[in-house]
């Protein structure tokens, strides 16, 4: 960023402000989807941010980056949505089929994974050194899950703090509160995210991303689910694999145990398998779903 670039933007020229926040803008929508789990509202609060960028500009004052400025506008637009309790519709639509009972319940029922192809930004993002986890691990649908359980400012000041990196004092005046209370926030949030997702130290790795391992995987379980082979499919998801049910919530293993007297294997306990096969879905559909996330105690 050059001081012309940003002067010609703080005096209105609309191409030289495009140029400023052009880089941020990826960036900027996946951290308003990990705080409101929510693509749609993502795409609006950023819109919000940039007009209010573009409307204030003139105002920066240049004591922070740019990319921090826009962080704390993005973060507090989102707190902004995040107080309006009746955001979200309440009525689940009727299923027209029935579906095997969850496991577990958990999570919001109106979370929605955010499209793998607009995560091409990550990487080549690096997050600040206070950061605790790592860029992939911080995009998982599991871990979008766990910060939706957090309050507002919870969840705000754990994702600038531990998945972007920025300092406490960074934090605390793009939240306009004290280190003290980013300190105390943080440590409850830490918490609360523990319970969430268990020991950090003990979670099974995912492949990364378009890594040799992930491709077979996918190859297997797509090879097994035109063949029909269900022995195959059961081998292949039993241990890690978890089935997200949105937006009627909860989550269930994908295949359960299976009894030589069931009429079919798919029949008692199989979840993923049984919703599959249901009208509707089409094996195409099902197996671009499985194609988009890799195993690991993920979404399917």
């Amino acid at each position: 960023m050059t001081t012309t670039v940003l002067d010609r933007a703080s005096a209105g020229d609309e191409v030289a402000f495009r140029e400023l926040t052009e880089p941020f803008r990826r960036e900027l929508e996946f951290h308003c989807y990990r705080m409101l789990g929510s693509v749609q509202d993502a795409e609006d609060v950023l819109q919000e941010t940039m007009l209010a960028a573009w409307r204030t500009l003139a105002d920066f004052e240049r004591r922070s980056s740019l990319r921090t400025w826009l962080y704390r506008i993005a973060t507090n637009r989102c707190l902004n949505l995040l107080r309006d309790a009746g955001r979200r519709p309440h009525a689940v639509p009727p299923l027209t089929f029935e579906i095997p009972a969850p496991t577990r319940m958990s999570g919001p029922g109106w979370l929605e994974p955010y499209p793998d192809d607009r995560l091409t930004w990550l990487a080549d993002s690096q997050p600040g050194p206070a950061a605790r986890y790592e860029s992939r691990e911080a995009v998982e649908l599991a871990f979008i899950s766990a910060l939706q359980r957090l309050p507002g400012r919870q969840r705000a000041v754990l994702v600038l703090r531990d998945v972007l990196g920025f300092h406490a004092a960074e934090t605390a005046a793009m939240l306009e509160t004290s280190v003290e209370s980013v300190k105390s926030g943080l440590k409850r949030a830490r918490v609360t995210i523990e319970q969430e997702l268990g020991d950090r130290t003990q979670r099974v790795a995912r492949p990364r991303p378009a890594s040799v391992e992930e491709q077979e995987l996918v190859e297997q379980f797509a090879r097994a689910f035109l063949a029909d082979d269900i022995d195959g499919m059961v081998a292949l998801v039993t241990a890690d694999a978890w089935f997200r049910r949105v937006p009627h919530g909860g989550f269930g293993r994908a295949f359960g145990p299976v009894k030589p007297s069931d009429r079919h294997p798919c029949e008692r306990g199989a979840g993923v398998c049984d919703l599959l096969r249901r009208p509707g879905l089409g094996v195409g559909r099902a197996v671009r779903a499985v194609g988009a996330v890799a195993v690991g105690r993920e979404r399917l």
